[in-house]
């Protein structure tokens, strides 16, 4: 729990929650540490309110159910998107919780996974049963950045096989689309300042990899900004054969977000991943090669419990494995220093809190 934005969170006790009448309270048994997580604990997050619990990507049981909740009962292992809908907004209507008019986000919205207990709103619409062949580790490491990823490429992209993906930054979101793309049977090119990130890249299946560590650019009212590494553009294009179909920014930066737009080909596809914040809110865009190659712009915020089947069933057969993708499993008195470190985009693949281990 952390008092103020920016300081380091403590381990305390603290009351137990209560489930609400349409919710379930969960025993936490694993829950991933997140970039998303930093930039709450930043300040960065209007939504959150101090004191506060960060923690959204988690798999537990059920240990207290609402009186009104029908599909599940104490002992049900599951997991839970990090955006809950409420069910009943139009846009949960048509199929698309994640975007919920009325969505409530647990480490965002109140109290989240960091802790032995967490809340869990509008059971019965959210809830997603965790199969006994995966473990809590590798269910709570689908949380956040793995379903990102999937309804990234999956539903918004329409990601084919043979087509070539460019992934702007290699963090968890980033690797897992690799992953995903792979199962799918498209080509990936990865790009990223670290060396070793990119080695991992090339471990679970992009065949390019692009260091973009001298990333530079002229700044101006109208121009690119100024991280912008236009001989890795060039690189990308040139390895794709004239420029990707599909590009994703996996950072969230106005350097990546320009060059992942600019690495595609004639009506590609971009996908903005990473969270553009602060500075980034309103990021400069090539809106001029936009409208001459009539690409498309989408945003992938998140992926509604519906959808985690299919995901779940290639995890099963064995297409995909999100496991390969923990770089390590922590304590949570080891949460708070692993929370500060999320700013210096070290380390390699996805962290998660073992409760459990």
């Amino acid at each position: 729990m952390f008092d103020r934005f920016g300081e380091l969170p403590t381990v305390r006790d603290v009351p137990d929650p209560a489930p609400a009448d349409h919710g379930v309270v969960v025993q936490v048994a694993a829950t991933g540490l997140c970039r998303s997580d930093w930039h709450g604990w930043q300040g960065h997050d209007p939504d959150i309110r101090l004191p506060h619990i960060p923690g959204h990507e988690l798999a537990g049981t059920i240990v207290a159910v609402g009186r009104a909740v029908r599909l599940w009962r104490r002992g049900d292992r599951v997991t839970v998107p990090f955006v809950c809908g409420c069910g009943t907004c139009a846009q949960c209507v048509s199929g698309n919780h994640q975007v919920c008019d009325h969505q409530t986000q647990p480490g965002f919205t109140y109290w989240g996974s960091f802790a032995e207990y967490v809340a869990l709103d509008h059971a019965d619409v959210n809830l997603v049963r965790i199969p006994e062949s995966i473990d809590a580790v590798a269910a709570a490491s689908l949380g956040c950045r793995f379903v990102t990823a999937f309804r990234a490429l999956v539903d918004q992209a329409r990601l084919a096989a043979g087509e070539w993906l460019c992934v702007y930054g290699c963090g968890g979101v980033g690797l897992s689309a690799i992953m995903i793309a792979r199962a799918i049977g498209a080509r990936v090119v990865a790009v990223d300042i670290s060396a070793d990130r990119l080695e991992f890249a090339g471990m679970i299946g992009a065949e390019v990899g692009v260091n973009a560590a001298g990333a530079h650019g002229d700044a101006g009212a109208s121009g690119p900004p100024p991280t912008i590494d236009r001989d890795a553009i060039a690189r990308v294009r040139d390895a794709t054969g004239g420029g990707a179909h599909v590009s994703i920014d996996a950072l969230g930066s106005a350097g990546t977000c320009w060059s992942s737009v600019s690495s595609l080909r004639k009506r590609g596809r971009h996908v903005q991943i990473g969270l553009m914040l602060a500075d980034d809110r309103a990021a400069l865009l090539p809106m001029d090669s936009v409208i001459a190659n009539e690409l498309e712009l989408y945003g992938s915020h998140g992926m509604q419990a519906h959808r985690y089947p299919e995901l779940l069933a290639m995890i099963e057969a064995g297409s995909l494995d999100p496991r390969r993708l923990v770089g390590r499993t922590i304590t949570l008195d080891e949460a708070a220093s692993a929370l500060a470190a999320m700013g210096t985009f070290t380390g390699t693949g996805v962290t998660v809190i073992d409760r459990l281990g």
